[in-house]
């Protein structure tokens, strides 16, 4: 089960590297997070909440956290 802190680190936290680096995990295409579920989320926090951006995405509910990116 996520936390409320997961949603904001998941509007704020950058991608650390690969072709979308510097995005924040919540805007990262869909593809390539479905390619990264075929092939394996990275270890650890980050893969954790790429795992969450995917299934936020599935269900329709990325609009719940983009209000949360810090300007």
């Amino acid at each position: 089960m996520f936390q409320k802190e997961d949603l904001i680190k998941l509007a704020n936290m950058p991608m650390p590297f690969g072709k979308y680096s510097g995005r924040a995990l919540i805007d990262l295409p869909d593809e390539y997070l479905l390619w990264f579920q075929k092939k394996g989320f990275p270890k650890g926090e980050l893969g954790t909440l790429m795992a969450l951006a995917l299934e936020l995405r599935i269900e329709g509910l990325e609009s719940v956290v983009r209000p949360l990116k810090q300007l």
